[in-house]
């Protein structure tokens, strides 16, 4: 790699001062190793800050190239900087600032599976913890869910301590927005072929034996209140996962994982 990539790379956080706080209140803060290569290599035209440890030097040197071509700011700086910026010690040597994901509207996303037989994705009703929502986008990566479906009034699922624990599997699902009236939706998915599943702790069927559409809305419900019983009523199907009962129950991203594996299963 040329020498003068590192040209002028030594600098503390004091960078921050360089762009405004209103610009950066647009952008998203990532960090870890996995998600910052995962956003770059799906979309690095979002990438408008790089914070990097000594160590990190070799292996992020594509993006480092990327930024000089493209006269993208970037800094080395210390892990105590790090740390800092992205308010956790747990950064593994690098933190960006990005512009957030673009989310779809619901009619965008169903035009866009529209043609595909078999889909699955995640309704969201209540989720909020960071670190399960990481989880989840990390399942449904793995499992190859294709979106998250979240209320009009709910938080982009998608931070930087989420992004982190999804590991890239942030880069690999789409956002899609609920209209305002979340039972509006149903009849959309209903009509585009797809069948809603609510996932229940308990006195749903189990899941194992219960025939899944092809095209599969899971409907999981928040970490502490569950699911919004009317919800869970208005779907077609509610499942639960059995088990010894010997704990209450699975926590959400756990449950999804099972979930996703049994559609995943039986697709293939």
């Amino acid at each position: 790699m040329s020498s003068d990539i590192w040209k002028n790379a030594r600098s503390g956080p004091s960078g921050e001062r360089e762009r405004s706080a209103s610009t950066r209140a647009k952008e998203l803060r990532l960090h870890g190793l996995n998600a910052v290569l995962a956003m770059f290599t799906a979309t690095p035209e979002r990438l408008r800050k790089l914070y990097l440890s000594e160590s990190r030097l070799t292996d992020l040197k594509d993006v480092l190239k990327w930024c000089v071509q493209h006269r993208v700011g970037y800094r080395v700086v210390e892990d105590g900087d790090l740390s800092k910026l992205a308010q956790t010690s747990h950064h593994e040597g690098v933190v960006a600032d990005v512009l957030p994901p673009q989310e779809r509207t619901l009619e965008a996303w169903l035009a866009e599976v529209g043609g595909v037989e078999s889909v699955c994705a995640i309704w969201l009703d209540g989720v909020g913890n960071p670190h399960n929502l990481g989880a989840i986008m990390r399942n449904a990566a793995h499992f190859g869910a294709s979106a998250m479906l979240i209320e009009a009034t709910a938080v982009n699922p998608i931070s930087g301590a989420s992004a982190r624990v999804a590991e890239g599997g942030a880069e690999r699902i789409s956002v899609v927005r609920l209209p305002s009236d979340a039972k509006r939706a149903m009849p959309l998915l209903r009509d585009a072929g797809f069948g809603l599943v609510a996932t229940l702790v308990r006195d749903g069927a189990d899941v194992y034996k219960t025939d899944l559409p092809a095209k599969l809305i899971y409907v999981m419900g928040a970490e502490q209140q569950g699911m919004h019983k009317g919800l869970a009523q208005a779907c077609d199907v509610q499942v639960s996962i059995p088990g010894t009962g010997e704990v209450e129950s699975l926590n959400v991203a756990s449950a999804t994982a099972v979930f996703l594996a049994e559609w995943y299963r039986r697709r293939n």
